[in-house]
């Protein structure tokens, strides 16, 4: 399995201070246990809702204030983390999706972190985060309709050499990448502030790599942390 190497702008130090992230690179396998992510996504809404983590309030807060340092307005395009245990907190719970899809969102629930997942078939070059110049195309869908946007100048992107797969840094997701189980080769980023112990990000990744192959025996992963 060769090795992905995603980069990050060194301008992005002077947004985000302390910023880390865990990259994951997961080799599919045939999916054998699709009851663990439902177990997984359930678990997690309830731990939100019972057993929630002393620092996951500072840690989204802390993305809120990165946020607004790149002009992005958190109340109207929160991070992805935010929107999902919002609809926990009012709902309750999360509704089954995708089977990989629910694993990573389960994470991304219980430690109150941006996650991101991607089939990195569909990529032209590295995952790359950096600074928008506005016209990079974001290929997304309005009204039932594919359509392109373009991401304002100076907002922080996920890109590869053909555009934009995440706006905002980690707030909303391309289609042209979007994962799901029939993926082969998937890529997961898991994004922390210092507000988040360095020591429960290794723990989401650990988490989300025993998930995975729990559910797809036989799938390997390799996992780097990246650091600004």
């Amino acid at each position: 399995m060769s090795l992905v190497t995603p980069s990050i702008d060194p301008r992005l130090a002077g947004i985000a201070p302390g910023f880390r992230a865990l990259s994951i690179l997961v080799e599919a396998a045939p999916i054998a246990h699709p009851e663990v992510a439902p177990a997984a996504l359930a678990h997690a809404c309830q731990q939100v809702l019972n057993d929630d983590l002393p620092w996951a309030q500072a840690h989204l807060d802390a993305w809120d204030e990165v946020f607004k340092a790149f002009g992005a307005k958190p109340k109207r395009t929160p991070c992805s983390a935010s929107a999902l245990r919002k609809r926990v907190l009012k709902d309750g719970s999360l509704p089954p999706l995708d089977p990989v899809v629910d694993i990573y969102n389960a994470i991304s629930i219980r430690y109150a972190i941006p996650v991101g997942g991607e089939n990195l078939a569909a990529y032209s070059g590295a995952p790359r985060l950096t600074i928008a110049e506005g016209s990079e195309p974001f290929d997304t869908v309005k009204e039932g309709q594919p359509a392109v946007e373009y991401p304002d100048a100076g907002e922080v992107i996920w890109r590869d050499d053909i555009g934009v797969t995440c706006r905002r840094w980690n707030w909303r997701q391309g289609v042209r990448t979007r994962l799901d189980s029939q993926a082969q080769r998937m890529w997961f980023i898991l994004e922390s502030l210092p507000a988040m112990p360095l020591d429960a990000l290794e723990e989401a990744g650990k988490e989300l790599v025993d998930n995975l192959q729990k559910l797809m025996p036989g799938a390997t992963a390799q996992v780097q942390l990246l650091t600004l």
